[in-house]
């Protein structure tokens, strides 16, 4: 009897601990470190928590910035972007990343509406170059959006890509191969720019009547042509040359959790889970159990090689800021009344100084202000003080340009109360002059405020303003920084007015402007 009641007790105590084991295992939680496009990926969260026992707990970054922090070494388990290529080669000898396994394809390609497609014989036509492209792109008659490749993974894909295949070179880009002419020709059709796919994407809607293609990722342009967002749907165009597919690699960062890292890999290259992600998102599997839906395009996908020297990418990345974008004439409504005394006008002038090229972190040095670009600083407190204008000639750090810059972001100094929407009615007035002048440049506007308005015209007022415009002197977008106490509704709701976007610069006024560079 006495030897059944110890095995009996030896057994409850295998089951609890067992059960206890299982328990932990259940709750495992796991930090991402995620590119901003894999947002789309929150609603299978769930279902992988309940089918693994792993909790994602997802954080949302872009291209640089992403590996910026983990070259600086933020604490995370992992990472996933939609390209580990860059990242390896910046980490250097950090080797930040364990291990990597891809999880998804979705290559980056051009969307031209079928209308057009139509007229110049690229339906069903795979002989279509990215010269070709780039041709009707340098003849105005191919007028796109694009992310910016400081800011987006897809721009910054675009880019290599495209830059890869004007080269004519087999091999991966170098630092000689890259055709300056080329580039230059292709980027002239460039009409709208963001510093991230899924606003690109929105900004493209609102505005597809007076634009004809969009470069993005294939899974977002097959998802606008099903959702119907676009009244003339888009031929996707894979070009002849190749093109670049983001593999989106899961990349292990924290050693201690390879168990449930492999657990997880496990899982996300199921068939189930593979099929799911391909019905949802409309990306391709990486495993071959799982059959392409016929909702994809079935060309032979030839891939380019992606460039393996770092120098040929700094220098292709400056060299589009600073030679093959469209220039733009960006103007900064700036917020100096009494409140901004202290600290918050350190962070403001601090903030402007880091664009001229002081910020030499990885995502600082691409987003400084860029040759061929026109500033227009306009401060205000309860009254509008005279703009200040610059045009940058020279980018480099210790240039004339960037010192004068400097010089008046020291002579801020803070006073009176706040009329914001007088200001923000003076910039676009005056920005509506300089577009008329020279229209091919990009315009936008940043609005940074740290109260709410308290003089001058009102919210309603601008409002007003806006709408009593002719069609043709709408759309220069705004772009808002919340600061200190400043309503962030109010923000947002001028933004949209605009076209704009509103970015969170409470906890860092100096990466809200550098996000802002993106969409300029």
């Amino acid at each position: 009897m006495k030897t059944l009641l110890r095995f009996i007790l030896f057994v409850f105590m295998v089951l609890t601990i067992s059960g206890c084991d299982g328990q932990k295992n259940a709750n495992e939680s796991l930090t991402v470190l995620a590119g901003s496009e894999l947002k789309d990926m929150e609603p299978l969260l769930g279902d992988i928590e309940s089918k693994t026992g792993i909790k994602l707990q997802m954080s949302f970054s872009g291209t640089l910035d992403g590996a910026e922090k983990l070259i600086a070494g933020e604490p995370t388990d992992l990472a996933w972007f939609s390209h580990g290529k860059y990242i390896s080669l910046v980490q250097g000898d950090n080797n930040r990343i364990l291990a990597q396994e891809k999880i998804m394809l979705s290559p980056v390609v051009l969307g031209v509406k079928t209308s057009v497609a139509k007229e110049w014989g690229w339906v069903d036509n795979p002989n279509v170059t990215w010269r070709d492209i780039a041709t009707k792109a340098a003849n105005g008659e191919l007028r796109y959006a694009m992310a910016d490749p400081a800011s987006s993974n897809s721009g910054f894909t675009a880019l290599v890509g495209v830059a890869t295949a004007l080269s004519g070179s087999s091999d991966a880009l170098s630092v000689k191969d890259i055709d300056q002419a080329q580039l230059g020709g292709f980027f002239k059709g460039q009409q709208l720019s963001a510093g991230s796919s899924g606003w690109l994407v929105d900004a493209f809607v609102k505005e597809q009547n007076r634009l004809n293609g969009i470069i993005n990722y294939e899974s977002v342009l097959m998802a606008l042509n099903r959702d119907k967002r676009v009244e003339d749907s888009l031929v996707l165009i894979y070009p002849k040359e190749g093109i670049i597919t983001a593999d989106y690699p899961l990349m292990l960062i924290n050693g201690e959790k390879r168990e449930v890292y492999n657990k997880l890999v496990a899982y996300l290259t199921s068939p189930e889970f593979q099929q799911k992600m391909m019905e949802q998102t409309l990306r391709r599997p990486v495993i071959p159990q799982v059959k392409l839906s016929a909702e994809f395009a079935s060309p032979l996908l030839v891939e380019l090689a992606f460039p393996n020297d770092l120098a040929a990418i700094d220098k292709l990345l400056f060299s589009f800021e600073d030679k093959h974008r469209r220039s733009s004439h960006a103007f900064f409504v700036l917020d100096v009344s009494g409140s901004m005394a202290g600290g918050r006008m350190k962070s403001l002038q601090t903030a402007l100084k880091n664009l001229t090229g002081q910020d030499q972190t990885l995502s600082g040095r691409f987003n400084r202000f860029r040759n061929r670009e026109t500033l227009t600083f306009i401060p205000f407190d309860d009254q509008v003080y005279p703009a200040k204008n610059f045009t940058i000639t020279d980018p480099g750090s210790q240039s004339a340009d960037m010192q004068a810059v400097r010089q008046f972001a020291d002579s801020l100094q803070p006073s009176g109360t706040t009329g914001i929407y007088q200001a923000l009615q003076t910039a676009y007035h005056m920005a509506l002059e300089a577009r008329h002048k020279e229209p091919d440049r990009f315009y936008s506007i940043v609005l940074m405020t740290d109260g709410e308005n308290n003089a001058g015209i009102s919210a309603e007022g601008f409002a007003q303003y806006i709408a009593s415009l002719p069609a043709q002197d709408q759309g220069i977008k705004t772009f808002t920084i919340v600061f200190g106490e400043a309503n962030q509704d109010a923000m947002k709701q001028l933004a949209d007015i605009t076209g704009g976007s509103t970015f969170d610069g409470r906890k860092s006024l100096g990466q809200a402007f550098k996000a802002i560079r993106g969409y300029q």
